[in-house]
């Protein structure tokens, strides 16, 4: 075993990549995993956290940092999803200060709930992110919007200085940062302006995530051209009637973004099973993002999550925003998952929001589980009520008892 600068002791370790240890150690060397085994076959003195289940990091594929200073979503449940769109347009145009207090804000929620990384939608200039507090590690998705076919050049090269002024910020960086390409929605990024972000996410090797099948409006503008969605376009000035064709389809769609070397389908609620099956066949590099919490906010048709799981969907979990959210906790995403899909292993609804959002990102070499050389990114949470039994019945038992965070370890440093 190597020599460390932390050595950890729990009831029981969860690396998500390999089977549970009971009784587990895990050591830490310049911020990375260095061991990982039973806590008696550990050489040195272990720092022992009690019953507590030993996690990783987890990993909130897709956020909105922007609205992490609201303390309740925008507009009641069940909100017809247009209406709550142009309620956050409203909100942005509320606003006479800089999104960075609630951009760092985000960040201390994240941490403080145990994400330690996060998949992010940027709207702000890239100052807005710097911190020189601890911050998880970021991937940046530079969100672009260009409808109409005269927006669409401008809306590239705008896209371009904006990813490149977040590589080069006026003050700290944020910790980690890798940068992708958000194409909003297809309601508001036309087809040839998705090819170009796609083919500019391949020159850069870059992760690309997008808004997709979010609402029935959403169908109802592809299909027919027709509906909410026509008419916010029309009154913000942005419909173009030559840009969809009669008869698209969010598969349309998915097809332009498995061009990409790596795709985030964000939420998908009204994908059909020919657009399932499509995510299943590019599944090593295409990820459905499900943000169970804001799914219920807004009661969408329900999603059938065992079923995707078994069809080979690769399945992640994100919180979206606090527009639509009551905060960013990932942990509390899977428990809403264990409440409502109980068909689902309690393993596979943890890896959903852990290594499933890291390969999502592009990440799992580095982060999403606890995996000798990976980053020292870790979470407890407290078992001391929970009566012994297996590691899976205990998993189960944590994922049900609605127990928070106890805390949280970002390359080895307690944060």
């Amino acid at each position: 075993m190597p020599s460390s600068s932390l050595a950890l002791r729990a009831r029981v370790i969860f690396p998500v990549d390999a089977p549970p240890v009971e009784n587990g150690a895990l050591t830490v060397t310049e911020g990375r995993i260095a061991w990982i085994g039973r806590a008696d076959r550990a050489e040195g003195e272990l720092i022992d956290l009690g019953d507590v289940a030993l996690l990783p990091g987890m990993v909130n594929a897709h956020t909105h940092l922007e609205f992490s200073d609201r303390q309740k979503p925008l507009g009641k449940p069940g909100l017809p999803f247009v209406e709550w769109i142009r309620a956050t347009l409203a909100e942005r145009g509320r606003r006479k200060r800089s999104p960075a207090k609630a951009i760092r804000s985000g960040y201390q929620q994240s941490l403080t709930s145990g994400v330690t990384t996060v998949g992010e939608i940027v709207t702000a200039n890239a100052p807005a992110y710097c911190t020189r507090d601890n911050s998880p590690r970021l991937t940046a998705f530079q969100e672009v919007i260009g409808f109409s076919r005269a927006r669409a050049d401008s809306a590239l090269t705008a896209a371009i200085a904006s990813l490149h002024e977040l590589r080069h910020p006026h003050e700290d960086q944020p910790n980690d940062l890798q940068l992708g390409v958000s194409p909003h929605a297809p309601y508001t990024v036309s087809p040839p302006l998705l090819k170009s972000l796609v083919d500019l996410a391949g020159q850069r090797h870059s992760p690309v995530t997008m808004h997709v099948a979010e609402s029935v409006a959403e169908l109802q503008l592809l299909t027919n051209g027709t509906g909410p969605f026509r008419e916010l376009l029309e009154e913000r000035s942005m419909w173009d009637s030559e840009v969809l064709t009669s008869g698209s389809h969010p598969l349309d769609y998915l097809r332009l973004l498995a061009q990409a070397p790596r795709a985030l389908v964000v939420h998908g609620n009204y994908l059909c099973d020919e657009a399932f099956c499509f995510l299943a066949d590019h599944r090593e590099h295409m990820s459905l993002i499900h943000c169970p919490r804001t799914h219920a906010f807004f009661e969408h048709s329900p999603l059938e999550l065992s079923d995707l799981l078994d069809q080979g969907v690769h399945l992640a979990l994100g919180t979206d925003s606090r527009a639509s959210n009551p905060d960013l906790c990932i942990l509390r995403e899977m428990q809403h998952v264990a409440r409502h899909h109980p068909k689902i292993r309690p393993d596979d609804i943890l890896k959903m929001g852990t290594l499933a959002s890291a390969e999502a990102l592009g990440r799992a070499t580095q982060v999403g589980s606890l995996t000798v050389g990976k980053q020292a990114d870790l979470v407890t949470i407290p078992t001391g009520e929970i009566n012994d039994g297996p590691p899976q019945a205990l998993l189960e038992e944590v994922l049900n008892s609605g127990q928070p965070v106890k805390q949280v370890w970002l390359a080895g440093a307690l944060v």
